[in-house]
């Protein structure tokens, strides 16, 4: 008899640590930091191909942020993959409330799949030892255990938390008990001593198993799901539990509500020792241990030059980085931020991204380029009373219906189609043709063609804020 999987991708984080290059609008699992496809992406191929002799594997249930359904859906059009279902959480609680929006949706129609849980944001370069030891997850939890995945450690490393394990005589392993982040000696002492291992934050078990044992140990964010549960709106492929409702449940991790309460209670709890090739890319530091170096040690992304430097890491976006005689450095170039930084602490780059946005920069959430779900913008340009934008819209997709109470616009076509509504007269514009927006007027720009349209905007006026848009329709629901 076959073992029915449901893949669950938790795509909600943040990535402060990855700043300037991770923001909250485009955050570190929708970037490519390791290969050609994103972490997302990685994630939904990996489990995708789990399936195997005795194991059906259905399409994954994504569980994300509101704000990045449109990505959410791009990247995984883009990697060939459809999803089962988009769970959209209208605020974030960590990841036990997120565990058990996926479980309720697998539930759904008396179904009680294996749940396969990983974040969206890590990376493995042995795809063959991971199917390995997620198979032999899967069956322990067909049988009804709780399966945590514990990587089996090469450094004393200080950013993750422990799980104390012992083989037993099968073929998964005892969990004893769960260790927090420890500091640098107490890391040493773990490695020296065998027997510990990473949490890795994968977890494989039945949805039914999930929701007993929070129940249990977490009646509270049970109930709390259960309640914005049952007030779910859906939209296609996207599915909101109750805003309000949501809002009112506790923020959890997996691990405090749960799995530390599980050994010496009678839900059984397992290890996989998982030896793949692993890293979450949680800091900088992270991505220069994967990345690929010279013989000094030193990576670099993009248009870089690196001299008389070692163990450092250069990633350059929009220019040429140059660094000279450097050691164990970060440093990372966007358009409109640069980061250096020690590459020992490159965890502490949170600080300052909590210290941006105690200081409302924009800086915090967004890069100059913006993705929205018809295509993107890139602020080229700014200045008193003006800023200049290139706009991409997607064959097929249309901005709002909209006016503007502070600004006029002027666009000009780069390239393909443009679709203008001005006022009450719609017009079609090729490349090199123009058009001009009177401050007030309702319009819409839309791509009625099959390739990207390319235009140059001009803004002019008073205030040039994103907040002076006046939505009459819009496609995506926008208000």
């Amino acid at each position: 008899m076959s073992i029915s999987v449901q893949p669950v991708i938790m795509a909600g984080g943040s990535g402060t640590r990855l700043w300037p290059l991770s923001r909250a609008g485009f955050p570190k699992q929708f970037l490519t930091l390791s290969g050609s496809t994103s972490l997302f992406q990685q994630a939904a191929d990996r489990l995708g191909r789990l399936g195997g002799a005795g194991i059906e594997v259905a399409p994954p249930v994504i569980v994300g942020n509101e704000e990045h359904r449109f990505l959410v859906l791009d990247q995984l059009r883009e990697a060939g993959r459809e999803p089962a279902a988009v769970l959209l959480e209208p605020v974030g609680r960590n990841t036990a409330p997120a565990l058990t929006l996926a479980a309720l949706q697998a539930l759904e129609g008396g179904a009680d799949p294996v749940l396969v849980v990983t974040p969206a944001d890590q990376t493995v370069s042995d795809e063959a030892a991971f199917g390995a030891a997620m198979a032999c997850a899967v069956q322990a939890a067909a049988e009804g255990a709780i399966v945590i995945l514990g990587i089996t450690p090469d450094r004393p490393e200080t950013g993750y938390g422990y799980i104390r394990s012992e083989a037993d005589g099968g073929a998964t392993r005892s969990v004893l008990r769960f260790v927090e982040k420890p500091d640098a000696a107490t890391a040493q002492r773990y490695l020296d001593a065998g027997g510990y291992y990473w949490n890795a934050g994968m977890f494989v078990l039945r949805a039914s198993v999930w929701i007993a044992a929070l129940e249990r140990f977490r009646p509270d964010i049970a109930a709390a799901c259960r309640a914005a549960w049952g007030v779910r709106g859906t939209d296609q492929r996207f599915v909101r539990p109750g805003k309000e409702e949501f809002g009112a449940v506790p923020a959890e991790s997996v691990d405090y509500a749960v799995m530390e309460k599980c050994p010496g209670s009678d839900f059984a709890i397992r290890m996989v020792e998982l030896d793949a090739g692993w890293n979450d890319l949680g800091a900088w530091e992270a991505v220069w241990q994967v990345a690929q170096k010279d013989a000094s040690g030193n990576a670099s992304v993009g248009d870089a030059i690196v001299s008389d430097s070692r163990n450092t890491l250069v990633h350059a976006t929009s220019r040429l980085v140059s660094v000279v005689g450097l050691d164990d450095v970060i440093v990372v170039e966007t358009p409109d931020a640069v980061l250096v930084a020690d590459r020992e602490r490159s965890q502490d780059v949170k600080q300052i991204v909590n210290q941006l946005g105690r200081e409302q920069r924009g800086e915090h959430a967004l890069h100059r380029k913006v993705h929205r779900p018809w295509g993107w913008y890139d602020s080229i340009d700014n200045g008193p009373r003006h800023q200049v934008k290139r706009i991409m819209v997607k064959p097929g997709a249309s901005l709002s219906l909209q006016m503007h109470h502070h600004r006029a616009e002027h666009w000009i076509v780069v390239c393909g189609t443009a679709e203008v509504t001005n006022g009450d007269k719609v017009i079609l514009l090729s490349e090199n043709q123009s058009t001009y927006i009177p401050l007030g007027q309702t319009h819409r720009l839309a791509n009625p063609g099959k390739v990207p349209l390319e235009i140059i905007e001009v803004q002019s006026g008073s205030y040039l804020g994103e907040d002076d848009i006046v939505r009459f329709d819009d496609t995506y629901g926008r208000k």
